[in-house]
């Protein structure tokens, strides 16, 4: 998980005036330099690694919300992390939009990056824990309806073919060595994960069920085999967890065949008995693709311990111990349903306890990294740079040249003030 974890940022070399004296980030600006705002530094740090942290929240609800033993007091839980997930989905999209506006040469920079760049598709996964939420809380309680979620649901699906298809392009445009391979250049898209808890909330006997239903097989087996081809290189170098894709396809699988056994028969598109086989069939490729998460989850987390680089800057990467985790653990419990064995329920609510132990412990140590500014805090001399030669470019832009200045006067009028 070398890059996986790596949050810092390549140092840009800056000339300054010299009329100033360079200083370290923590020191106080000496008296005619330019001021760089701890706000402004924040901005420009910020990166699309902030997405793993609502995922890993979003973890935490989704797996609470599969136990068999569930208590109404729970269902509070939930939805606290529910609405803390989507407060970190705004900020970081928020944050994210004025960097664009503000410092779009870093914006850019980011989304081109051959490292960094790869966490762009996490706003996806990151939208959909979000309507899986919606589903779960705010669908019962009577806020919205299942038609407000059937257009959630096509929203989902083109914004992941929006945002995951050309950041393949832009990065298969970029060489790649496999020793920095991550977990993140496996695009995972969980349209069939989504799908079913569509399914859960729209009447089967309306057309539109077929529709979701066969939208989710079509994009969640484009989503596995994508991703299945990355777990050659995972086994060739492992850095980390990679149980997601069969994890997620696993319980995809047998959700959407569970929901194929009475849509299709009931739109006269297949038989009962046909319903039934292809149920059938979804869970025995199903437990075999569970079987093959579960390996790969105790092939990474085995030597993690090891391998990862135990240093508070790169704390973001520790999340991906969270919700690449949820798809096998949630087919745990569907398991347990469907072969009425209890073992599945206590392996499931271990698992559950386990996530939620781990939310805390990265939660609080992020929160801890960030406020000694160990992530997410650019240094002042990428800010000024950035901050300058747009304002130059700007400058020389509406410059006319009958009052054209020379470049020095051009530099000495941008650079004063505060950035």
């Amino acid at each position: 998980m070398d890059s996986y974890h790596s949050d810092t940022y390549q140092s840009h070399n800056v000339v300054l005036p010299e009329r100033m004296n360079a200083t370290t980030d923590s020191a106080a600006p000496a008296q005619g330099e330019i001021k760089v705002s701890h706000l402004a530094r924040r901005i420009h740090g910020w990166s699309w690694q902030a997405f793993p942290i609502g995922m890993g929240t979003g973890a935490v609800y989704v797996t609470l919300s599969g136990l068999k033993e569930h208590a109404n007091a729970l269902t509070h839980v939930e939805t606290f992390f529910y609405f803390l997930n989507m407060a970190l989905f705004l900020l970081n999209v928020t944050t994210l939009a004025i960097q664009m506006i503000v410092y779009p040469t870093q914006a850019l920079r980011l989304v081109k990056d051959p490292v960094k760049g790869i966490f762009v598709p996490l706003v996806v996964l990151s939208f959909a824990t979000i309507i899986i939420g919606t589903i779960k809380y705010a669908v019962p309680s009577g806020h919205v309806g299942p038609g407000f979620v059937y257009a959630l649901f096509w929203v989902y699906v083109a914004f992941a073919v929006i945002v995951c298809f050309p950041m393949l392009m832009v990065w298969f445009n970029q060489p790649h060595d496999l020793r920095t391979f991550t977990p993140a250049w496996a695009f995972l898209m969980l349209v069939g994960v989504v799908a079913f808890n569509v399914l859960d909330v729209v009447p089967a006997r309306e057309e539109r069920a077929v529709g979701v239903l066969l939208t989710g097989y079509v994009f969640q087996g484009l989503g596995f085999f994508v991703t299945f081809f990355y777990i050659c290189i995972y086994l060739i170098r492992s850095v980390s967890l990679r149980s997601a894709p069969p994890g997620f396809t696993a319980l995809a699988l047998m959700k959407l065949g569970e929901n194929a056994a009475e849509i299709l028969p009931l739109h006269g598109l297949v038989s009962e008995q046909a319903g039934q086989i292809w149920y059938a069939t979804s869970v025995m490729s199903g437990l075999m693709l569970f079987g093959l998460a579960v390996f790969l989850f105790v092939f990474g987390v085995l030597p993690y311990w090891f391998k990862v680089h135990k240093h508070l800057s790169e704390i973001l990467g520790c999340w991906a111990l969270t919700f690449p985790n949820v798809g096998w653990i949630s087919t745990i419990r569907v398991l347990g349903d469907v072969f009425k064995l209890n073992g599945f329920y206590v392996w499931h609510l271990a698992m559950t306890v386990l996530m939620c132990a781990v939310w805390l412990v990265l939660f609080a140590l992020t929160a801890y990294a960030f406020v000694k500014g160990k992530i997410f805090l650019a240094r002042r001399e990428e800010v000024l740079q950035d901050a300058l030669e747009r304002k130059l470019a700007m400058a020389l832009l509406h410059r006319s040249p009958r009052h054209s200045e020379s470049g020095s006067e051009a530099y000495n009028k941008e650079a004063q003030g505060q950035v």
